[in-house]
């Protein structure tokens, strides 16, 4: 348990620009940020964080929160979790004592993987650093390949042991479950027996974004033809090698900086970049590029550049994949290296220096590349060339910009030595096509039903009565003033105005009209104030935007969030504006006034039914007598409170 203090240092010391910003590449709007939502697929920003409030709010898909939310959310943590995220990051110091196999049990199966993953990770480090079979074979091998210990201890290299079940073994001493060692894929199971997935091999720990480990490569050491070079860990309920990238928690920094993200292949390709110098590296692993892996870079920059070896037959096998960059709006350059040579081993037969400036001389536009590519083998073939530029004229088709669109024809136009009308008329078919199919001609086929057979929309329910508007601005005015003084008399016959806080005038106010709530989140965040008031130590607008209950922070964080906010231009040349802080007590005194009267509404109502359905004289004057006491009191609250005569 981390006490109510710790939490509130780790929330009050969290900056959410700097913890999203570790996820997200952000851009100043005004006060506020802006980037893509790493929750939905978007490629226009409405992902804002407001540091000033300390939240962010995706106005495209909903989520919303703070920073300890966020890290929930997107790592998908629990609440201890994220706090102890956070409190690493920012070296706040939390009491852990170290778990027993009781308590290992006992955490929930996802939380399991991870714990086991980084149980793994830490063993494998210590065999190779610290037995005498991982300092001969394992960092033996890194280092004959170059790797500096500093990188192997950055990038938290490994060995597992040669032995078949080591691992296995050592892992169920210390209480990890069968179930979650093969879960992992750390382990297999034959006849009944566990042996080590991963046993003589080099390891290296994959991460997510956030460093978590959950997964590992683990590559063989010998010659051996029967077995295969490199071993992954298998799906995993924290493990999906397509939504994963190798280096990524390394790189994020260095692509936000830079603003740009080299992709190569391999773990050794990222660390020997790494090493060059080279930070705003990660790997693929061998796969095919997927949807999610283009989105986790996205988040970042808008600019990637695939490093190749000097096979052809490669990277026109990978043209799939970058069609689905350019799909995203992304900017995708190619860099061929020579013969015969990787980005690895370039990186190390050359000074850093030469690395980083080949990289950057021979960038070419993947359009362009992959035009003078095709074209190169077309070899005078009209049928081939014909072929080559309906494949050009495709992946121009998929470029979301059409300003880019237009430049690209113009470019390729010259390339190919063919009309740039061909190509534009050509790009305008694509195009069509792909309207007709996003856009189906539905009006047409709903002119041909007849009237009576279309299904009217449903009704939704609504109580005309509701207090819950009123409900929720009076809320929202405790959250953004409730600590706020404002000035009262407190008696007609006094002209001495006394200082009061809102949430206590507020509260106050309410509990002496015996005034409750409906909704049930409002009604909670309400108890919260009336207990300050009656503690004297009124709760803060962080006690609830960082409340473990989503229901409560999601509401906070909704109620307090504007993607507007005033230019600080209009202080700068003193123009005098009016905003909700100036009039403060106006706006809490009308929606206090607001929230009585459709209460007293909603009563009076409720009365009139009642009254339909009395069947003694008794009953029916009782009824009577309290609605006449309603009606005056509605009457008296809209005339003198809310300026407005009711006619009912």
């Amino acid at each position: 348990m981390i006490s109510r203090d710790t939490i509130d240092t780790i929330i009050q010391t969290a900056r959410v620009e700097e913890v999203i910003g570790d996820f997200v590449s952000l851009r100043r709007r005004g006060v506020n940020l802006l980037g893509l939502c790493p929750f939905h697929n978007e490629k226009t920003p409405s992902f804002t964080v407001s540091p000033a409030k300390g939240i962010y709010k995706c106005f495209g898909c909903g989520k919303a929160g703070n920073s300890v939310n966020f890290i929930m959310e997107h790592e998908h943590f629990s609440y201890p979790e994220a706090l102890k995220y956070l409190a690493r990051k920012y070296n706040i110091e939390i009491e852990e004592k170290e778990q027993t196999p009781e308590q290992i049990q006992e955490l929930n199966e996802k939380e399991s993987l991870y714990n086991l993953s980084d149980f793994a990770r830490q063993y494998f480090a210590t065999i190779l650093n610290e037995t005498s079979e991982g300092k001969s074979i394992g960092l033996s091998y890194f280092r004959e390949r170059g790797m500096r210990d500093d990188l192997v201890k950055k990038f938290q290299l490994g060995f597992s042991p040669g032995k078949w079940d080591t691992f296995s073994d050592h892992a169920t001493q210390h209480g990890y479950k069968k179930e979650y060692l093969l879960k992992t894929g750390l382990s297999i199971e034959k006849e009944n027996r566990l042996y080590d997935r991963f046993h003589g091999r080099v390891m290296f720990p994959i991460h997510t974004a956030s460093g978590r480990v959950i997964g590992f490569g683990g590559r063989i050491l010998g010659n051996d033809k029967s077995f295969a070079k490199y071993v992954n860990s298998p799906e995993s309920e924290i493990y999906s090698k397509s939504k994963t990238l190798y280096g990524i928690y390394f790189a994020k920094n260095a692509i936000i900086s830079k603003d740009s993200c080299l992709l190569v292949e391999g773990y050794t390709d990222v660390i020997s970049m790494h090493q060059a110098g080279i930070e705003n590296v990660v790997a693929s692993s061998g796969t095919s590029l997927t949807q999610d892996q283009i989105r986790m870079i996205q988040r970042f920059t808008p600019n990637i550049s695939i490093l190749y070896d000097g096979d052809p037959a490669g990277i026109k096998a990978s043209f799939r994949g970058i069609d689905m960059i350019v799909e995203h709006g992304m900017n995708v350059k190619i860099v061929l290296f020579p013969d015969g040579e990787d980005p690895d081993s370039f990186a190390r037969k050359h000074h850093p220096t030469e690395v980083t400036s080949f990289i950057s001389d021979n960038a070419v536009n993947f359009i362009l590349f992959k035009t003078r590519l095709l074209l190169g083998e077309t070899q005078g073939d009209p049928i081939k060339k014909a072929a080559l530029i309906k494949e050009i004229v495709n992946t121009i088709g998929l470029i979301p910009d059409p300003i880019s669109r237009s430049l690209y024809v113009r470019e390729c136009s010259a390339i190919m030595t063919i009309s740039e009308q061909v190509l534009q008329n050509e790009l305008n078919k694509i195009l069509r096509n792909k309207l007709r199919k996003s856009s189906p001609e539905l009006d047409k086929a709903m002119e041909e039903i007849p009237p009576e057979l279309i299904p009217a929309e449903p009704q939704l329910e609504i109580d005309p009565d509701s207090p819950e508007y009123q409900e929720k601005e009076i809320i929202r005015l405790l959250l953004l003033y409730g600590k706020e003084i404002i000035n009262l008399k407190l008696s007609k016959t006094e002209d001495e105005e006394t200082p009061v806080q809102v949430a206590d005038f507020v509260v106050n106010d309410l509990i002496n009209d015996k005034m409750d709530f409906e909704n049930e989140v409002y009604k909670t965040i309400f108890g919260e104030y009336v207990k300050g008031a009656e503690s004297d130590e009124m709760p803060d607008r962080d006690f609830f935007l960082s409340n473990s209950d989503p229901g409560i922070s999601g509401v906070a964080i909704n109620l307090v969030f504007t993607p507007y906010e005033l230019s600080p231009n209009w202080l700068k040349n003193n123009i005098m504006i009016t905003t909700e802080e100036t009039r403060l007590l106006m706006h809490v005194t009308l929606s206090l006034h607001a929230f009585k009267a459709r209460k007293l509404d909603k009563m009076m109502t409720e009365i009139r039914k009642k009254l339909e359905t009395a069947t003694t004289a008794e009953e029916q004057f009782a009824l009577q007598q309290s609605y006449v006491k309603l009606k005056n009191q509605s009457v008296h609250i809209n005339r003198d409170g809310l300026g407005r005569i009711i006619q009912r």
